[in-house]
């Protein structure tokens, strides 16, 4: 009888054990919140804020510098690259979403950079870029949690995986601009349907909770030739250029393509697309800082959602979670479509 007591007192201590470390337990926000990166401190560390740009909260509060974060399908963990084992090397980590519970995603220390991450619908794999430079390694990665080893995958960045988990969106560089392209995450094979001759440049793909539309950064003029330039008349030539980087949305089909910031000023840049489709964050310069902004599609209205900041990367990105559109278990196809919100409602 003693023994048979001793053992269930052992089994619920492993529970207890099990319940405290399993991040399963974390709890999701259950209001739409918004992670980014803010220097306001005096080194970049991830905050979280409403949509509407209130109730901004450090998360990391930690020396090294952290970024890059992004939410898992289900809002219970965040993703997120620091440079905490050294400097020079940028690393994957997890959070909860208070910002506790910090571990890394790999046990084999990075001897480069791993950062720019992308978490796949149902949870278990992500994306991200590598590089290393000393030993002229580089690369896009698909890993999966709990594995040390990660796939090379046709080289491109800014990625984003699709809602159903079908295709991965990301860019591609070619010697005259970059192309919007779509991988099927089965077959391996790539798409590119917005062509060159609609937009030069293509970058930083977000994708809606439906997956019809995507919003992305866009520049619609070539590199301008600066050779034989003075040093100065080519460096003003190439920030004018640079400053036509501007928001756009198109079509998953490459139809559609509509610009909703004007060139004028600084360069803009997509963070991410509201899960219902319906505004774009982004990132501008204003005033010497980097701030975010959001721009509803329809209205054309803009809100900055930070301000001030001590260096020019004062407030950068933006990922977005909005627990109405949240997958709490793997991708369903049937119901990632434009009646997916007001089923989630319902």
């Amino acid at each position: 009888m003693k023994t048979m007591w001793l053992l269930i007192f052992g089994i619920l201590i492993l529970l207890v054990l099990n319940v405290c470390a399993s991040p399963i337990w974390a709890k999701a926000p259950t209001t739409p919140k918004i992670l980014f990166t803010s220097s306001r401190d005096g080194n970049r560390e991830i905050y979280m804020m409403n949509p509407d740009g209130s109730e901004q909260m450090n998360l990391t509060q930690h020396r090294a510098e952290d970024m890059f974060a992004v939410w898992s399908p289900t809002g219970e963990q965040i993703l997120f690259v620091s440079n905490r084992q050294g400097t020079g090397v940028r690393d994957l980590y997890l959070m909860d979403p208070d910002g506790s519970n910090v571990r890394r995603v790999f046990k084999r220390k990075a001897k480069g950079r791993r950062e720019s991450p992308a978490w796949s619908p149902d949870g278990k794999q992500f994306v991200y870029n590598y590089t290393d430079w000393d030993r002229g390694e580089f690369g896009l990665y698909l890993g999966t949690f709990g594995e040390e080893d990660a796939e090379l995958l046709p080289y491109g960045n800014s990625t984003e995986w699709s809602p159903d988990g079908t295709e991965i969106a990301y860019s591609i560089s070619h010697q005259f601009g970059a192309r919007l392209t779509f991988m099927d995450v089965r077959t391996r094979k790539l798409e590119q349907p917005l062509p060159d001759k609609a937009l030069q440049w293509q970058r930083n793909p977000s994708w809606s909770a439906a997956g019809d539309r995507l919003a992305i950064t866009g520049n619609k003029h070539p590199i301008p030739d600066i050779k034989g330039r003075e040093l100065h008349e080519a460096r003003a030539l190439h920030k004018a250029w640079n400053d036509k980087f501007t928001v756009f949305v198109v079509n998953r089909a490459g139809t559609g393509l509509r610009q909703l910031v004007e060139e004028a000023g600084p360069a803009a840049r997509v963070s991410a697309l509201s899960p219902d489709g319906s505004e774009v964050l982004y990132t501008q310069e204003i005033n010497g800082r980097y701030q975010i902004f959001k721009i509803d599609i329809n209205s054309g209205v803009r809100t900055q959602l930070t301000h001030g900041g001590i260096f020019v990367q004062a407030n950068t990105g933006g990922d977005w979670f909005d627990p109405a559109y949240a997958l709490p278990v793997s991708p369903q196809p049937d119901l990632l479509s434009t009646t997916w919100g007001e089923l989630k409602k319902e």
